[in-house]
């Protein structure tokens, strides 16, 4: 149904940074690189990402959550170290989410610019 989503951010280099790192446990990578604006995917760009003036203040909540499918529980664990060392913030260590289901194991994390993001696999251990 979703094509790609695009956000705004205040550092391109610092963010970079980050959604390399965390990213890259989960099997996506930089497809584009621009001086304002980054490309992140598998097999094409689903996240694009650019420079702003006016990105999401971390104090402020907008409700967007975006959450990145893991090939593993692995991988969901490493997505959250990653991204905590890259300057995340913990918003939910990776386990499993009962609420969600018995298999679902995820890990959330808030980005440098106020974002929640998400891995999650839904296989069984």
């Amino acid at each position: 149904m979703i094509d790609h989503i695009s956000i705004g951010v205040s550092d391109i280099a610092r963010t970079r940074r980050f959604y390399d790192a965390a990213l890259t446990p989960l099997g996506y990578k930089c497809l584009s690189a621009g001086e304002g604006s980054l490309g992140y995917g598998a097999d094409g760009v689903v996240l694009w990402i650019s420079a702003t003036d006016h990105p999401v203040p971390a104090d402020e909540r907008s409700g967007l959550h975006i959450c990145f499918t893991a090939a593993d529980r692995g991988g969901v664990d490493a997505f959250h170290a990653a991204a905590v060392k890259k300057g995340g913030r913990d918003n939910g260590k990776p386990g499993i989410r009962k609420d969600y289901g018995d298999s679902y194991y995820a890990a959330f994390v808030v980005d440098p610019d106020g974002y929640r993001i998400e891995a999650y696999c839904g296989k069984a251990a």
